[in-house]
């Protein structure tokens, strides 16, 4: 086997780690990293910002220095550096010429074209770090689970601040909301001069506690109330964090009274939402809501065509038609097992057939429907690997033999079901949805200091998969 130089390196550790993080998390964090330069045992790689980097020194540094350190056969040193925005060339899809976009309909599914631009246009402002330059409406199939709340999502982007705000998206896992949200953002940033912020829960969170500590409180508060369109993803793990609420509540006021754009993302409609002000979850009430469902069949099948197309890859019809009847949770897996597929084409070169693929996917192909797997069988599984009780992993018991197993069963109830962190907290003793947000998150942030626990949770999995197929 031929040896990588150090970028063939750094791109295989990406491939890698998004497969382990899973596409969410490796987006959050990876997409905006780029390989700089390597001397001797050193790899150097350029992050946007301070903060950036600090994020993923704290949590992933010795993980992505292991995977390294793995494919090289070698010491490695990594070095993580601040990079300015020009004359660095970063990893990413090409960007998208800018226009107005137009819905065409056939057979019930939406395609989102764009008008040529003519030359007396002005240029074309150069693209947001925060947004994927991928994530557009021309890149998002409609059908008739998401048809609403694209439509609604292309008016916003047209006449940002006047109806339809707040914008609130909800919906499971893996179904298109952060990409629904950052078309719009990329649409305003492409076609205006408006200032543009995404940016997650979790992120907003950090700066206003940084901002906290240095009393900086101002420079928190004349970025976010002052800019034209804020986009906050995942805005339930503002669960019971009563000052960052009260910091929201203010900055929404401020948007919303200079008609400005407020665009939200959520796991459950504002109504199931704990631990949060009243004032604040009227507000969310008060606009437009949305919600995503599971794409039917024939909405899948377009996703897996139109995203293998544009890998330049040749999947045939018997083998998407195989992943779309196997696998209806969620858009995220789909778009797994399709890049599973091409990965094999391209290492091995050789054309996909039916019988490759069911050989490749058979750990996500076990049960026919993931949207059906039942919460018990998790908490049986998971009980009996760890030698306690169901009634253990719903009671109030708080030994750490009994809490971790918990916790992990939620972890994995979030990733395989499609039931909201409300129903998963109701299925474990009538816990609150805030605590199942915490245990997720405790978990994950566990793999990066716990080598053995990616292993663990595999396992769990398939004998989840292979339990609920019996049932």
């Amino acid at each position: 086997m031929a040896t990588l130089d150090n970028e063939a390196l750094w791109k295989e550790a990406l491939n890698q780690l998004k497969t382990e993080l899973g596409e969410r998390e490796f987006n959050d964090w990876f997409t905006d990293i780029c390989y700089l330069k390597s001397g001797g045992k050193s790899i150097a790689i350029g992050f946007p910002s301070a903060f950036h980097r600090d994020r993923v020194k704290r949590s992933y540094q010795d993980r992505i220095r292991a995977k390294l350190q793995k494919l090289a056969g070698k010491e490695i040193i990594l070095e993580l550096e601040v990079f300015a925005k020009k004359g660095v060339e970063k990893v990413s899809t090409p960007q998208k010429p800018a226009s107005s976009p137009s819905v065409e309909t056939q057979n019930g599914i939406a395609t989102v074209e764009k008008g040529k631009v003519s030359s007396s246009q002005k240029p074309k402002r150069d693209h947001l770090p925060q947004l994927r330059d991928d994530y557009t409406f021309e890149r998002y199939v409609i059908g008739e689970n998401n048809n609403f709340a694209a439509n609604a999502a292309i008016a916003i982007s047209r006449n940002p601040g006047t109806n339809y705000n707040p914008f609130f998206i909800y919906g499971g896992v893996g179904l298109g909301k952060t990409h629904l949200m950052q078309a719009i953002g990329n649409y305003i940033h492409e076609n205006s001069d408006k200032k543009v912020i995404y940016v997650t829960s979790e992120d907003f969170l950090n700066e206003y506690m940084e901002c906290i500590r240095e009393t900086k409180m101002n420079l928190f508060k004349n970025k976010f109330r002052r800019t034209d369109v804020l986009l906050i993803d995942d805005i339930q793990f503002f669960a019971a964090k009563w000052g960052v609420q009260e910091e929201l509540f203010h900055t929404f006021n401020s948007i919303l009274n200079a008609k400005n754009q407020v665009v939200f993302t959520c796991d459950c409609p504002p109504s199931e939402l704990k631990k949060f002000e009243e004032r604040l979850v009227s507000r969310f009430e008060q606009g437009l809501k949305v919600d995503l469902q599971p794409p039917r069949y024939e909405v899948r099948f377009a996703i897996i065509k139109s995203a293998a197309e544009k890998r330049g890859s040749s999947i045939p019809d018997e083998v998407i038609d195989l992943i779309c009847k196997k696998i209806s949770s969620n858009v995220r897996d789909l778009i797994g097992a399709l890049n599973t597929l091409v990965a094999y084409a391209e290492i091995m070169g050789k054309q996909v057939t039916l019988d490759i693929a069911q050989q490749k996917l058979k750990d996500m192909l076990v049960s026919s429907k993931q949207s059906n797997l039942s919460m018990e069988v998790i908490q049986k599984v998971v009980a009996s690997y760890f030698s306690v009780s169901v009634n253990d992993l719903k009671g109030k018991k708080r030994t750490q033999n009994v809490v971790f197993p918990r916790q992990l069963a939620m972890y994995i109830c979030r990733e395989m079901t499609e039931y909201s962190s409300t129903e998963i907290g109701e299925a474990f003793g009538g816990r609150d949805h805030s605590t199942v947000i915490y245990s997720f998150e405790k978990i994950r942030n566990r793999f990066v200091i716990d080598a053995n626990l990616d292993s663990t949770v595999d396992i769990l999995k398939r004998q989840v998969k292979e339990l609920g197929a019996k049932m």
